[in-house]
């Protein structure tokens, strides 16, 4: 039987501007709509490619970011019931107490609709300007989710890790959420690991349609849940299809596969189309949400 399917939206980043007023449009749209969650990328730094001749990496210094946890606090205040996802935020290179201390708060401030997606990230240029190790940030990354969780849950705690040492210590206001949903995003086999022992789901970021190198990538995941002696049934899987197979009329039939596949969420992404207004944004999600709603069992 196939699973409810949340249906989001993915924040333009590179493409809305830095006019606070099409920021709150398309939230504001976006829950108008009736998506259940609007998700964001994020980058700190992006890197100069003229001292970088080889530089491969899709984003540098000319492509624009919002902070998401910052957005977020933003769109809080505009918007009252839609989720609040990251996707995601690249935890290693970011103090964890800090983060704990951040998204409790955002939760707060939202009512309870934070969900914060964690990753590792590609970005060493990232990772040295804010002082982190990009060698060490995948396993730095587990004991990371470990000590939010215990602070989201705990009034003090006495934590002592390989990274992290808290003496009788805890944050305050505490999350509405206890604990806030942690999903985790990536693709290599580590990754899958951390998913089946730790994350509430998976954001996989797979444009296509659903195979059989997904089912054996979902199969690893579930396998390393059981072995955990976790319920594989209660890692959500989050996947979005493109602006293009909604201009095609491919996203009823896209959103119905991903649901028998098993996928909980499904964004779309308008990035990369071609649009050169918020309110063609706001018209390709609206489209999508059409026809994704008759693809849904």
């Amino acid at each position: 039987m196939a699973k409810p399917i949340k249906l989001g939206a993915v924040f333009p980043q590179t493409e809305i501007g830095t006019n606070p007023a099409d920021v709150r449009k398309y939230a504001i749209a976006a829950e108008d709509i009736g998506f259940d969650y609007v998700l964001a990328y994020d980058h700190v730094l992006g890197a100069g490619k003229e001292t970088r001749p080889n530089w491969d990496g899709p984003y540098s210094y000319e492509d624009a970011f919002f902070e998401p946890l910052m957005l977020f606090a933003h769109l809080a205040a505009c918007t009252s019931k839609i989720e609040l996802a990251t996707g995601i935020i690249i935890l290693p290179q970011r103090q964890t107490v800090l983060v704990a201390k951040q998204a409790a708060t955002l939760d707060v401030l939202s009512g309870g609709r934070l969900r914060l997606g964690i990753g590792t990230g590609w970005n060493y240029v990232e990772y040295e300007g804010l002082g982190e190790n990009f060698y060490n940030r995948g396993i730095r990354s587990e004991e990371q989710i470990e000590v939010m969780r215990a602070l989201w849950c705990e009034e003090t705690l006495n934590f002592n890790g390989k990274w992290h040492t808290i003496n009788d210590a805890g944050i305050k206001p505490l999350p509405v959420q206890r604990s806030i949903p942690v999903w985790i995003g990536g693709n290599h086999e580590k990754v899958f690991r951390r998913i089946g022992e730790v994350a509430d789901g998976w954001i996989s970021t797979n444009f296509g349609s659903p195979d059989e190198d997904g089912r054996r990538i979902v199969d690893r995941i579930h396998g390393y849940a059981l072995k955990a002696g976790r319920d594989p049934e209660t890692i959500g899987l989050e996947t979005w299809v493109s602006a293009r197979d909604v201009e095609l009329g491919k996203a009823a039939s896209k959103v119905h596969a991903w649901q028998e596949f098993g996928a909980t969420h499904i964004g779309v992404v308008t990035m990369g189309a071609g649009y050169e207004t918020v309110s063609e944004h706001i018209d390709l999600i609206a489209k999508f949400m059409a026809e994704a709603e008759m693809g849904l069992g």
